[in-house]
């Protein structure tokens, strides 16, 4: 199995790579400066780099580069710095997903692509109509108004959920929303819920950055975990310690 990753020098991202690495996988990275990546990545003959910035890749050149992939899996998003909140582009999530799937979908591949999204609690997932209160409501309409990378993380899922849908013949797609996220260095318990159980405003857990590039991995490589969450967007949060 091969699977493209866009994001890999991200937080997040770079524990996703491991972990299909890890798991013997054949991966390919889009990353403007591959100098920036771990020296073990570019001895490791599993791993192909590809200089490039996605938002400069036409369709073509993509399709190219996902030909021969099995997956492909996005963990972008954007600097959390006054530029990458609120310069260009400001569509930097979506305008990948949007790039991808059409890049899939001209290769025509004979058996549909898993595509995971790394997303937020904060978006909901209109399909299941998740009711949240009207305090909630209120801030992240505030958050729309006064947070551009919101907004490109909602119409990034809701992209995939309704133009790719649940029945393209093509991509096949897994949105994934953790709670906030922290930093550790080894895989732990965590749990996967369909919709969230908490506020995630007023009342938000946290899980590492490394269970949710577990968790994608996961995905990407068990075909009984891409089926019970296969066009859903599954909300990830840290289990909590037991009492002893």
């Amino acid at each position: 199995m091969t699977t493209l990753v866009v994001g890999a020098t991200g937080a997040t991202g770079k524990h996703l790579v491991e972990q299909l690495l890890n798991s013997r996988q054949k991966v390919k990275v889009i990353v403007r400066s591959p100098e920036k990546l771990p020296e073990a990545w570019k001895t490791n003959d599993q791993l192909s780099i590809i200089q490039a910035s996605v938002s400069e890749i036409t369709v073509d050149e993509m399709a190219g580069y996902i030909r021969d992939c099995d997956a492909v899996a996005s963990c972008l998003g954007h600097h959390p710095n006054w530029k990458g909140i609120y310069g260009k582009p400001r569509r930097l999530v979506t305008d990948a997903v949007v790039l991808l799937c059409n890049a899939i979908q001209k290769n025509a591949p004979g058996k549909p692509v898993k595509f995971v999204l790394m997303n937020t609690t904060g978006n909901r997932n209109r399909d299941l109509n998740e009711p949240i209160s009207m305090g909630q409501r209120l801030v992240i309409a505030i958050l729309r108004l006064l947070l551009p990378p919101h907004v490109d993380n909602e119409k990034a899922a809701d992209y995939l959920r309704t133009q790719m849908g649940q029945t393209n013949r093509f991509v096949e797609w897994v949105a994934v929303r953790p709670d906030g996220l922290v930093n550790e260095d080894q895989v732990t318990g965590y749990e996967v819920h369909p919709s969230p159980t908490r506020s995630a405003i007023f009342n938000a857990g946290t899980v590492s950055r490394i269970n949710v590039g577990h968790f994608m991995a996961e995905l990407i490589t068990n075909n009984d975990v891409w089926s019970r969450w296969k066009g859903q967007m599954p909300v990830i949060y840290q289990t909590a310690p037991k009492n002893r």
